[in-house]
């Protein structure tokens, strides 16, 4: 059954209608402490731990809004990591004469693990919780990011970062988790923008920081310098964050109500088998993971390659490049902010799933224009202006891909949110490999500058029409309906 209202945060759906028929309990504190009292929660809320029942008139603690904070340094970190490579291509290049084809192989291994371990590592995290994923993983890619800095070639970099790509996978699966645990569905969104948007100040802030850095110390020093900022994180996060709003001292009864209020009935940590037949043929996940794909091949051009373009094509020194890098990716954080803000407000909608498959169809025709005006536009500055409005529109959608993706995965969050997010592998090696491959191959026409790099956008304007209808197939598909039936 696909039901195009979107998902209902209750207990059980009527297989015979769209949505629930029941009331949903909106912050029904009683209910909450009845249910607890009958059990219905009893691993969780154990005797030892604090009395739960709010009392007349306490005000909630904000533990959730440092766990929001905790989420941003974790996106922040995510893609100052990433996007500093693109940052240093130019210098590692001429350090070790490799061509562009061959960078795109080191490009594309941290892609290529990225994708093969987000779901293992999003299973992981169903099985034994956040904290000590998201710990573990941060405090690897940290140590894999430093050892970028003592590659000696091509091979070096490309196990390095193939092995960064495979740590770094894990993170927003288990984001995502986090989030069905400890915020209410009438949060998320909003929680969702900022740290997707923080993701993108990390990627805004890498460019001109490495660029700088690279002119002061040299491109291994900076790989260093970042790699220490995620052991201080990793460490931090294990020693304050609970997997369980319920077990953090932080976390008083009213703050607990508050949280649980507007959620679906608390699922076990370990939610059994995955139902991969279910998911090989739900539309849901299929459209998300399509989305993802067609997304990530445009996204990955300016993690990648947008640095190297503007001095090839553009003639563009590195710092400079890395200023018209940040206007670029700025863009980016604005959408997400302004995504979240829609999440929660289509989430109010009378047909939730309808409003955001209309907002993804449009924002993606904008993205698709912005790009196409954009390299036909001889001052940088205004290339840079316009692909900016580009990544915004597309990254508008951002939030509301996530308010669809949780609860299209229901009680497999970090598994199958893993594999939706995953699967966007596939679109960022194709992008990574079509650019190296194309720009060398229109240098051994012997073409130089625009003429060699230009006519490549074209495609990269298709792929977001492509998107756009995407969005429109998009159908909340429940994934336990579907199990049931087989």
């Amino acid at each position: 059954m696909e039901c195009d209202r979107g998902p209902c945060y209750s207990d059980e759906l009527d297989p015979q209608r769209d949505c629930d028929t029941r009331p949903a309990r909106h912050n029904n504190t009683a209910l909450i402490v009845a249910e607890m009292r009958a059990g219905h929660n009893a691993r969780r809320y154990t005797p030892a731990m604090r009395e739960t029942e709010p009392e007349l008139g306490e005000s909630p603690t904000r533990a959730r809004f440092v766990v929001a904070l905790w989420l941003c340094g974790l996106s922040g970190l995510l893609y100052l990591d990433r996007i500093c490579m693109s940052q240093a291509v130019v210098p590692i290049q001429d350090e070790f004469g490799l061509t562009n084809t061959q960078m795109s192989f080191v490009l594309m291994s941290f892609t290529l693990a990225y994708g093969l371990f987000a779901v293992p590592v999003g299973r992981w995290g169903d099985a034994r919780g956040p904290r000590s994923v998201l710990s573990q993983i941060v405090f690897a890619w940290s140590a894999f990011t430093a050892l970028t800095g003592a590659a000696t070639g091509l091979v070096t970099l490309i196990g390095v970062r193939f092995l960064f790509g495979a740590a770094e996978a894990g993170a927003y699966p288990n984001a995502a988790k986090v989030l069905s645990k400890w915020f209410s569905p009438h949060e998320r969104g909003r929680v969702q923008g900022v740290m997707l948007a923080f993701g993108q100040v990390g990627a805004v802030a890498a460019p001109p920081a490495t660029a700088a850095l690279i002119e002061a110390a040299g491109w291994r020093w900076v790989f260093v310098t970042y790699g220490a900022l995620g052991v201080l994180w990793a460490v931090g996060f294990w020693w304050w964050f609970r997997d369980d709003p319920a077990a953090h001292p932080g976390v008083n009864a009213a703050e607990l109500a508050r949280i649980r209020g507007e959620m679906a009935r608390d699922e076990s940590s370990a939610p059994g088998p995955v139902p991969w037949r279910a998911v090989a043929r739900n539309r849901g996940i299929l459209v998300l993971s399509g989305i993802m794909v067609f997304g990530a091949f445009f996204t990955y051009f300016f993690y990648s390659w947008f640095q190297k373009y503007l001095k090839a094509a553009r003639g563009i020194d590195n710092v400079e490049a890395g200023n018209l890098t940040a206007i670029v990716l700025g863009g980016s954080a604005v959408g997400m902010l302004a995504g979240g803000w829609f999440a929660d407000a289509l989430g109010r909608a009378r047909n939730p799933v309808a409003a955001r498959r209309w907002l993804g169809v449009w924002c993606y025709l904008v993205a698709a224009a912005a790009l196409f005006a954009g390299i036909r536009c001889d001052d940088a500055r205004w290339l840079a202006a316009l692909w900016g409005l580009s990544f915004c529109a597309m990254h508008v959608t951002l939030p509301n891909w996530w308010s669809c993706a949780i609860p299209q995965a229901g009680r497999y969050t970090a598994t199958l949110f893993g594999l939706m997010n995953g699967l966007g592998v596939l679109g960022a090696m194709a992008s990574q490999g079509f650019v190296g491959v194309y720009a060398d191959w229109r240098e051994s026409l012997g073409l130089v500058g625009r003429e060699a790099w230009d006519p490549l956008f074209d495609v990269y304007a298709v792929v977001l029409l492509l998107n756009a209808g995407m969005w429109w197939l998009y159908r909340f598909t429940p994934l336990e309906e579907r199990r049931a039936g087989e």
